[in-house]
């Protein structure tokens, strides 16, 4: 029935007009659960999960030891028998890995003392003890403050510059490549 017609017959009929009041005047009645369920929203599903970073395929461990191998080849020498050498060719390779693993650590972690007093000097510790800074050894009291010889000024990293690996999964566990060279 179109509207003009609806509308006509509700100024013609007395007794339709009654029923449209009726409806209209009535408390609204629940929707038909099919009804309901077709015009209602959906229910939101559970928020989506947040997506998780991928997992990066090398592990930042793993690329500084790459990194001291590369530099100084400090794996090389660490895997190397040496009861073989004397101490004098022991020490001559030393020379080269000290040098050149140092300056590697320099570049990336610019490594401070925690301490800057000299080792073997009296230093009078407060709560920095407590925080992780300072170990404290020896006849430990109760206070908040201590003092005592400074064994070791121990080492902080200021700066970490690890560099981003950017290899593929099979290469990922390696520290160095094999060498083949090809004739």
């Amino acid at each position: 029935m179109g509207r003009i017609s609806l509308a006509w017959r509700v100024l013609t009929s007395s007794v339709f007009a009654a029923k449209v009041t009726s409806l209209l005047d009535a408390p609204p009645a629940l929707p038909d659960k099919k009804i309901a369920e077709t015009i209602a929203p959906p229910k939101s599903a559970a928020p989506p999960k947040p997506v998780a970073p991928p997992k990066p395929l090398r592990s930042d461990a793993v690329t500084l030891l790459a990194a001291l191998q590369r530099e100084g080849r400090l794996i090389d020498f660490l895997k190397e028998p040496i009861d073989e050498y004397s101490d004098a060719q022991v020490g001559a390779a030393v020379r080269d890995i000290h040098r050149d693993c140092g300056g590697m650590l320099e570049r990336q972690f610019a490594i401070r003392p925690v301490l800057e007093q000299a080792e073997g000097s009296n230093v009078t510790i407060g709560a920095d003890a407590k925080n992780g800074r300072i170990k404290l050894t020896g006849k430990i009291g109760e206070g908040h403050q201590a003092s005592g010889t400074l064994v070791h000024h121990g080492w902080q990293v200021t700066k970490s510059d690890v560099p981003v690996w950017t290899g593929d999964t099979a290469a990922a566990t390696v520290v160095a490549p094999a060498e083949v060279e090809v004739r």
